[in-house]
């Protein structure tokens, strides 16, 4: 038998023996199946659409969509519209979940930054508030921590068991 400290230092070597831990498994884990995976897919969709909308005008001018007095520089108002708008389609799809859930986690954290301490806006309000980028955060670290679920693009190409013939769920 093989000690616990023995599959750390082995961790991402991908020997291909059983038992040891691959990075792909640690980044993706047990796909959520069943009833949780309709949850998934269903907030994958809503939420994912919503980045799309909020991208869209951000992506048609990637650069300079904040406007020529913004003091964000071109490369971060560029990272945003990306991970808006392209983050969002991922949702959909469930692909490349973790790498898309990171992007816009931390460009919602960002926006609540700049909204509740910068702005000072209200939790809830009608002229500004950081309400939603607080939710969108929050569905995004979810889907980090559970990913996409068993019905998404990654759970397709990710979801089989090295070794096995196990189909995602």
């Amino acid at each position: 038998r093989r000690s616990a400290s023995h599959k750390s230092r082995e961790f991402g070597r991908g020997h291909g023996r059983e038992g040891d831990m691959k990075l792909i498994d640690v980044v993706y884990g047990e796909f959520v199946g069943d009833r949780g995976a309709v949850g998934l897919l269903a907030l994958r969709v809503v939420a994912g659409l919503g980045f799309m909308f909020h991208g869209w005008g951000k992506i048609q001018n990637p650069m300079g969509w904040m406007g020529p007095d913004a003091g964000t520089p071109g490369f971060f108002q560029a990272l945003a519209a990306i991970s808006e708008f392209g983050g969002g389609l991922a949702w959909i799809l469930g692909a490349l979940m973790p790498l898309a859930s990171f992007g816009l986690l931390c460009t919602m954290a960002v926006a609540v930054h700049f909204h509740a301490v910068i702005k000072g806006d209200p939790f809830v309000g009608f002229e500004g508030s950081y309400e939603p980028a607080l939710i969108y955060f929050c569905i995004a670290l979810l889907f980090l921590l559970l990913g996409p679920g068993r019905y998404s693009v990654d759970a397709l190409i990710f979801g089989k068991k090295r070794g096995s013939s196990q189909s995602p769920s």
